[in-house]
């Protein structure tokens, strides 16, 4: 098994137990963040990250095996601990550059504001003394930490635990923006609402990067991913994939090396 919960990466390579195949690749994602990870209507979690880690460990001939991270708060603690292998959940490198073994980027995020069609607001300058709706623990918490002087004119910031709880508040008039992560936002809209009825506004917040996030001593298993995606990337498999995502802007945002 690669993570150190039975044999090690070491072994696996070729070291004392290398005749043990039997090896699992245990990722870390947080279900409900389409279209990179969520729940289809036959109860099977899925989504572009997944599939993208489906075909590493098929490549690779591990058996993958998908561990989802409950609280997203833990997901260091379960990494270290090896109970999953990488964190592979929209998960944005800025800011955290240090903290994780990174693969290369490869996907293009942005943090956008969302309001009602008919709404007067038209960029963020516009939200000056509004109430806006966030995801409690997102990288958007961490865009609005880095612009103080926006964060500071909006009147209340809700942090949410869910993005449906966000946009029935902005049915309602609770809030008055929403904001969080491009595609996302346009998942959400175009499978659950009539799209015609909100706008995403031009200017981002913030733009980032996602990655796959591994234990800083955990190279090893980094590098055999980053080649196996490298891999992927020269015969057009990840645009394959990402066309299964395109109805949600998911092909726009591949990085290719």
């Amino acid at each position: 098994m690669i993570s150190s919960v039975s044999a090690g990466w070491f072994d696996f390579l070729g070291g004392d137990s290398a005749e043990n195949n039997e090896t699992n690749f245990v990722v870390g994602y947080f279900v409900e963040f389409p279209p990179f990870e969520y729940t289809d209507d036959n109860g099977e979690v899925t989504g572009f990250d997944l599939d993208l880690a489906q075909e590493v460990a098929d490549r690779n001939n591990w058996t993958f095996v998908k561990h989802q991270i409950i609280d997203w708060d833990t997901k260091e603690a379960e990494l270290d601990s090896g109970a999953i292998d990488c964190i592979w959940s929209g998960f944005t490198i800025n800011g955290r550059e240090d903290n994780f073994a990174w693969s290369e980027p490869y996907f293009n995020n942005s943090q956008v504001f969302v309001v009602k069609a008919d709404s007067t607001i038209s960029s963020a300058e516009d939200l000056k003394g509004k109430t806006i709706d966030v995801e409690m623990g997102s990288s958007a918490i961490e865009a609005l930490e880095n612009n103080q002087t926006l964060k500071g004119s909006f009147e209340n910031i809700n942090e949410i635990t869910e993005y449906d709880t966000s946009f029935m508040d902005l049915e309602s008039g609770t809030c008055d923006a929403v904001l969080g992560d491009r595609e996302v936002m346009k998942y959400i809209i175009n499978t659950k609402y009539n799209e015609e009825d909100y706008k995403i506004l031009e200017t981002p917040l913030a733009i980032e990067q996602y990655g796959v996030g591994f234990s800083k001593d955990n190279t090893e298993l980094r590098d055999q991913v980053q080649k196996t995606l490298n891999e992927m990337y020269e015969d057009g498999t990840i645009d394959k994939i990402a066309q299964k995502y395109k109805d949600y802007g998911v092909p726009e945002g591949v990085i290719h090396p």
